[in-house]
């Protein structure tokens, strides 16, 4: 359990969240529970990342299994790694292959949600310029060199990378700017570096350069970021997508396809270890994985890539394969969630709880009893239904949570499918050491 009390800005932004249904911003780590296989498996690929390699998950779960949440953490880990992250959702607007603005738009919303551990709430983009040109200006002061020149050494490998050339220009443009004191010539790089400008007579007429970043170079665009991450000093680069199910419901079977092209392009750079410094995690439904109409498996070079280890089976588990599918939340798991939201709830103070152990016991067994084994599945719900009850209970002292909660008699001969915990004969939840390790997880 949380030790401490809880600041109001940080309980209300993740109470208020649970509330919608979404996932908070900050304070994750207040209700993590479970999870620890597969987040281990994902700590070890951001240190691949941070090594010079690259690393590729799809996430898989049910709607409000947790992916979104998980996705989050992820990113909390990697900025804590010194790694800089961007994220977006995938919409009928935002798609990896469009013709029509669609992938710049998501490209443009990735950069504005650019991450780093000093800044991780997005907006990060003229900080990792800024960081790469005063590193840039150090290192001339220490060779006695113009800075631009080192800056252009540095950058002179992009050159052998699709649109590299015109991605040193811009940067080279924006130490100009840096230097000259133009702050219109800083703001149209990092425009440029955004994805921003429509037209190539607008960018060559700002900065000189010939092209812009359009849908058919997004991906090859964030490779050349990467480096530009790795030059300034960070450990590597992750990007998490999520939504990708919306590719699934692409009514347009080319347009489908052009995108599925794109994951296999991705894919395989990031398998055979052609990107470097790069990772991606990719959040979709069972449905947008295993369809084999409308999904990744309609695509057979990804069906085999993507494809279950066929020695994984009675309940035997393979974090190695591309494909992390969200496990269901044990009982226990769920449990400590909910004493976890009712400590965030209370701010931190055990003397606040607005009810104890046995009330949350009572709740689940209302819950598993009312809707059945889904509520592990899928917590979104069970979440929120936890958090009105809490709600209610704050604002009408009036009443108890015997009041509100179906009276449920929990006893040791009750069926132990339903029950939240192991239960002692006395009535009290029991976890075990094993257990409470897992539950009280920390990163």
């Amino acid at each position: 359990m949380t030790n401490g009390l809880i600041k109001a800005k940080d309980r209300d932004t993740v109470i208020q969240s649970l509330q919608a249904g979404v996932v908070p911003r900050r304070g994750q780590h207040l209700i993590q529970v479970g999870r620890v296989e597969e987040t281990k498996a994902v700590i070890r690929d951001l240190d691949r990342i941070a090594e010079g390699g690259s690393a590729i998950r799809f996430v898989i779960g049910e709607y409000g299994s947790g992916k979104t949440f998980f996705l989050s953490l992820v990113r909390a880990i990697a900025l804590e790694k010194k790694l800089v992250t961007a994220h977006a959702d995938l919409t009928p607007d935002r798609r990896l292959h469009a013709t029509s603005g669609q992938a710049r738009s998501l490209y443009a919303e990735l950069m504005q949600n650019l991450s780093t551990r000093t800044k991780p709430d997005g907006g990060a983009l003229p900080s990792v310029v800024e960081r790469f040109v005063t590193s840039a200006i150090s290192e001339g002061r220490d060779r006695d060199i113009d800075p631009e020149a080192v800056i252009r050494e540095r950058l002179a490998h992009l050159s052998e990378m699709v649109g590299g050339y015109d991605f040193a220009e811009v940067i080279a443009a924006y130490w100009r700017g840096h230097d000259s004191g133009d702050e219109a010539l800083k703001a149209s790089a990092i425009r440029w570096l955004r994805g921003e400008y429509t037209t190539r007579t607008d960018a060559r007429s700002a900065l000189g350069v010939r092209t812009i970043v359009d849908d058919a170079n997004v991906y090859d665009q964030l490779k050349l970021f990467t480096q530009l991450v790795r030059l300034a000093g960070y450990s590597g680069f992750l990007i998490c997508l999520d939504e990708l199910v919306n590719l699934y419901k692409l009514a347009n079977t080319q347009a489908r396809r052009s995108n599925y092209e794109q994951i296999l392009r991705i894919l395989n750079d990031c398998l055979q270890g052609t990107s470097v410094d790069l990772g991606f995690m990719l959040g979709g439904t069972p449905d947008f994985l295993m369809d084999t109409r409308r999904g990744l498996y309609s695509y057979p070079a990804l069906q085999s890539r993507l494809a279950e280890n066929t020695f994984a089976v009675n309940g035997l588990v393979d974090y190695n394969n591309p494909v992390l599918r969200l496990g269901n939340l044990s009982p226990e798991d769920l449990f400590v969630l909910l004493s976890k939201i009712r400590h965030v709830f209370a701010s931190g103070d055990p003397d606040q709880y607005l009810l104890p152990d046995a009330g949350i016991q009572a709740f689940m067994a209302h819950c598993s009893q009312r809707i059945g084994d889904a509520y592990f599945r899928t917590p979104r719900n069970t979440v929120k239904a936890f958090i009105d009850l809490l709600s209610v209970l704050d604002q009408n002292k009036q009443i108890t949570w015997t009041d509100l909660v179906a009276q449920v008699n929990i006893t040791t001969e009750a069926n132990p499918d339903l029950l939240p915990a192991q239960i002692q004969g006395n009535g009290k939840v029991v976890i075990s050491a094993e257990d409470d390790d897992l539950a009280s997880f920390r990163l």
